[in-house]
């Protein structure tokens, strides 16, 4: 909370413009081109956000990601600087999948419509299956995606929880590369008192092409992305289980 109130009051007088202009954006989309909006959105992330919270996020495994097409990044899920650290390190445009009822505070919403990102009412069955039918088309469009299959976060640092299966659907049915994502750290800007300098990773690791995962139950493929994600984390010498 602390690091929140530090970041806000740094920008205080620089805000309204970042606001106003993330507005006119999401409202003005076929003005402003998908790379224009989500370049602003780095910018203002990495330079308004990051920097001025104190918060260096170290990149890995760029080389990676898919070079074309449409994909779905499934990060392990740690606090409220996930998306943020994610869109920092993805250089292409990408969206993300977040709770329709914590979409709407302050500059939350204007990102969220700013790049498009899909709002889930996470207890209703039929909006949830809207969405990743909608997330399944837009990916064979060619979208890339970030969809964190631990649901929510309850102060497991890096510990990573369980996956579920029903997130990996859309993935699967739109036959496209399934990319894990380890973050590592990620709670500490938000999750940790105080207002030093925190370290953050964002690791990106090989995607999981449609051949490799074709003959899977959604549970397997589930289970196979949480323990690379693991095994990851466990070569950067983190406790994640």
């Amino acid at each position: 909370m602390l690091r929140l109130i530090m970041i806000v009051l740094k920008n205080l007088f620089r805000a309204p413009f970042f606001v106003k202009k993330m507005r006119r954006m999401g409202s003005n989309k076929e003005k402003y081109s998908e790379e224009i909006r989500y370049a602003y959105a780095r910018s203002a992330l990495g330079g308004w956000i990051r920097k001025s919270g104190k918060i260096e996020t170290l990149v890995y495994g760029k080389e990676n990601l898919p070079k074309e097409g449409g994909y779905v990044m499934y990060p392990n899920h740690q606090g409220k600087y996930d998306v943020l650290g994610i869109v920092y390190a993805h250089e292409r445009p990408c969206t993300f999948v977040m709770d329709k009822a914590k979409s709407y505070t302050f500059i939350v919403r204007e990102i969220v419509d700013m790049i498009g990102a899909k709002r889930i009412e996470l207890h209703s069955v039929r909006n949830g299956l809207k969405v990743m039918n909608e997330i399944t088309e837009e990916v064979k469009l060619g979208k890339r995606f970030i969809l964190f299959s631990e649901g929510g976060y309850k102060k497991n640092k890096n510990h990573v929880q369980e996956f579920k299966p029903g997130s990996f659907k859309c993935a699967m049915n739109a036959k496209c590369p399934v990319v894990p994502v380890a973050l590592i750290d990620s709670y500490k800007p938000f999750g940790n008192p105080g207002i030093g300098r925190v370290y953050t990773k964002v690791v990106f690791l090989p995607p999981i092409n449609y051949e490799e995962y074709k003959g899977m139950k959604s549970v397997e493929l589930s289970n196979l992305v949480k323990e690379r994600i693991i095994e990851k984390m466990e070569e950067f010498g983190v406790d994640a289980r």
